[in-house]
């Protein structure tokens, strides 16, 4: 008996790229200029679903406000992408490590070894989605290229049953994440100029867009005052130097005026700022502060 030839996949990011049969033959020069070229269409993606986007902020917003944690859920490089995110908000915000929450397909090892087959398994990720106790204040940003990976689908169906709020990014449109999520939002990136590798611009559309959402984020939280991140964590000499410069920028002060100021602030440059604007003391300063939910413009009484 003949086989049957098998239907052709119809997620966009498993298609063949129709502009490049001959990438093997491609001297270096032209090979560069394709990849790099080809990542222009990670932005306009991400461009295309900035409406989507912003309602997922507005969604999420209030449920951090009183609390909640973002957890990110994927497998392979979108679960990669997920642990940087939650990892970079604690320096440059000075979000706590324990409301940042990153779940991967294949666990810790799956960081820096492929765990291929762990993706598969959707009873595994609703499992981890109830081990990190995700409950009705928390929002868990799930992420899979395909937009059909089963240990995502099952994280997802976990964290609606226990009350989460649920955004999905997906690099196919009309897929079973898109569905599952409260929030969906399509990065239609198309096929890879190596078909099928989903690391190449569908990952970097998803890098962009997990900036983006975490960013706004922190911005609508009070993290940042005008474009300066005045809750930076100062845990290295450069980040030291750098909330000096923020310091004096915002106040106008001196050097060695924003460096006193920062000492009495513990290295808070929001408290910093308040301190050196309103002739204020460091207690002073984070009593006003608190009672403007952490908002410096807030707190200055410029909002």
């Amino acid at each position: 008996m003949t086989a049957l030839p098998s239907p052709p996949d119809p997620r966009r990011t498993e298609g063949v790229h129709p502009d490049h049969a001959d990438l093997d033959r491609l001297d270096t020069l032209a090979l560069v200029q394709v990849f790099a070229d080809d990542q222009r269409a990670a932005v306009e993606a991400v461009r295309a679903a900035a409406p989507a986007l912003a309602r997922a902020v507005e969604a999420a917003l209030p449920r951090l406000e009183r609390g909640g944690r973002l957890v990110y859920v994927g497998a392979g490089t979108s679960g990669r992408l997920g642990v940087l995110d939650a990892t970079e908000l604690t320096p440059t915000f000075s979000w706590p490590m324990t409301r940042a929450v990153p779940l991967i397909a294949g666990g810790e090892r799956a960081i820096r070894q492929a765990v291929e087959g762990a993706e598969d398994d959707a009873e595994a990720g609703g499992a981890d989605v109830c081990a990190a106790g995700v409950g009705p204040q928390d929002v868990l940003i799930a992420v899979a290229a395909s937009g059909t990976t089963p240990y995502v689908l099952g994280a997802v169906k976990a964290a609606r049953a226990a009350g989460a709020l649920t955004i999905g990014l997906a690099n196919n449109p009309g897929t079973p994440l898109l569905a599952a999520v409260d929030y969906p939002v399509a990065l239609d990136t198309g096929p890879e100029v190596i078909s099928g590798s989903t690391r190449l611009k569908a990952g970097t559309a998803q890098k962009i867009a997990l900036n983006t959402l975490s960013s706004a984020l922190m911005v609508r939280l009070g993290k940042v005052y005008g474009n300066l991140m005045v809750d930076v964590k100062a845990s290295n000499a450069k980040l030291e130097a750098r909330a000096v410069r923020l310091t004096c920028h915002a106040t106008g002060a001196s050097e060695a005026e924003a460096r006193l100021a920062l000492a009495a602030a513990g290295g808070r440059v929001k408290t910093a700022l308040v301190m050196l604007r309103l002739g204020l003391s460091a207690p002073e300063a984070e009593a006003r502060l608190a009672a403007a939910d952490g908002h410096a413009r807030a707190a200055l009484g410029e909002a």
